[in-house]
């Protein structure tokens, strides 16, 4: 069951070749002006964009996987309303024409010699480097998975392979407790652990099952959700739909043979409680990136160690990073990324002419909050924790408009415009917002 530790990651044996770009394990050249490591979306992105600047020839992406996924998707994929098939694509599908695609792991970088190692053995040697690496799971922290996955009743909307597996559940369910839980660990798209919540409540009412349900979402922070403007509202439906949030509560072990998941309080340690569950969501405890936590790029705390700014490394001025591997304080999302990939940009750019950064990144971020099947209430906000609107409307309302923009514009702006590096920079929504308007 290592397969759930690293859901991303792949290990193709041939060669594939394409006639819209090259994807090689042993390939002549090991030196590139731009080299990318990481293939989700601030790699892919960010190597469209690098393309553009400096000619396909000198960028190169690590990137092992052979399919590349939308995972903002997979919310709507765990309640039924979404597929997995269409949430992913090939990687050679959204690898820009003409880059090299090293279809390897990184297993090592070092600033200090400009070179990374990946798994087959190969060094590869760089001018520049952009680190994408993303976020490591760790479904292994709780006891009792992931080998607790082979059993039913219980999904996670974080992996690939679990995420079906939670629409599974919520078919199957007769009554009893529907739990869903938030680690004590940084997470990617933290509202993600209660949409699923919302969405499973309106299930269970449009099947007739919900009053022979106890909704419960046990979470490890002492907040509902970290922007008081939206929690506010967001409290407002858990009273509506009768629905028990209890804070500082933290899943340490799951057992499945036995529907029993285990909370400890983090208030009171040493405490726990074991709840029967006849459907359990799990949201796993994540951490930094392996690679990065074992170099001199990571703070230490493991993550990439970037200026908050221009997104430049602190200490190797040759070293950029974007997205979930970095230690940004901003909220780890999709939507951050796209308004990252502009900074980005820009700061390289200044670079490479030996110009100083002048644009500077206010730690966008945005998080769609899915609170039923044709409802969101869209969270926008920066570093300071202050919303950062698009919209001349109050966003904290439940809105129709919002949904239709988080399950079907976002995924066509996605494919379509961000992995191109053609849609991006701060505050995508608003930039969205104001093409609408011309």
């Amino acid at each position: 069951t290592a397969s759930y530790f690293q859901p991303e990651q792949c290990h193709p044996t041939g060669i594939a070749i394409s006639p819209f770009h090259t994807a090689s394990r042993a390939f002549a050249k090991q030196h590139y002006k731009m080299l990318v490591v990481g293939g989700g979306s601030g790699g892919i992105s960010m190597s469209a964009r690098m393309k553009r600047m400096l000619g396909a020839e000198n960028v190169a992406v690590v990137e092992p996987s052979e399919m590349h996924y939308y995972q903002p998707i997979w919310t709507l994929v765990g309640a039924g309303a979404k597929t997995l098939t269409s949430s992913g694509r090939s990687t050679a599908s959204v690898m820009p024409s003409g880059v090299k695609w090293v279809k390897s792991k990184v297993q090592e970088i070092n600033p200090d010699t400009n070179t990374v190692r990946t798994d087959d053995g190969n060094e590869i040697s760089y001018e520049y480097l952009i680190v994408a690496l993303g976020l490591q799971l760790h479904f292994e922290k709780i006891k009792g998975l992931p080998e607790g996955f082979e059993h039913p009743k219980i999904g996670s909307n974080y992996s690939v392979q679990t995420v079906e597996k939670t629409w599974k559940a919520l078919q199957d369910f007769k009554e009893g407790n529907a739990v869903f839980t938030f680690p004590n660990t940084p997470v990617k798209c933290a509202g993600a652990p209660q949409k699923i919540m919302y969405l499973s409540d309106a299930f269970l009412r449009k099947t007739g099952k919900r009053a022979k349900a106890n909704i419960i979402y046990n979470t490890s922070l002492p907040v509902l959700f970290g922007i008081k403007k939206y929690a506010d509202s967001l409290w407002d439906i858990v009273k509506q739909r009768d629905l028990q949030v209890n804070l500082r509560q933290n899943l340490i072990e799951v057992r499945a043979d036995k529907q029993e998941a285990v909370f400890e309080n983090l208030d009171k340690p040493g405490e726990t409680k074991v709840l029967e569950y006849e459907m359990l969501h799990v949201t796993p405890p994540m951490g930094p990136n392996l690679v990065v936590q074992g170099s001199p790029l990571a703070d230490e705390a493991g993550w990439l160690d970037v200026n908050k700014d221009n997104l430049q490394h602190k200490r190797y001025p040759n070293v950029f990073g974007i997205g979930d591997c970095t230690n940004l304080p901003t909220a780890k999302t999709g939507a951050a990324v796209a308004a990252q990939t502009a900074i980005l940009n820009s700061t390289i750019s200044k670079v490479l002419k030996n110009e100083k950064p002048d644009k500077i990144y206010d730690g966008y971020t945005s998080c769609p909050l899915v609170t039923s099947y044709n409802t969101v209430i869209l969270a926008e906000f920066d570093y300071n924790g202050q919303p950062l609107e698009t919209f001349p409307i109050n966003q904290a309302k439940e809105r129709r408009t919002m949904y239709h923009m988080k399950a079907d514009v976002m995924p066509h702006l996605y494919w379509h415009g961000l992995l191109r590096g053609l849609w991006g920079g701060p505050g995508p929504y608003r930039k969205l917002f104001h093409l609408g308007m011309k």
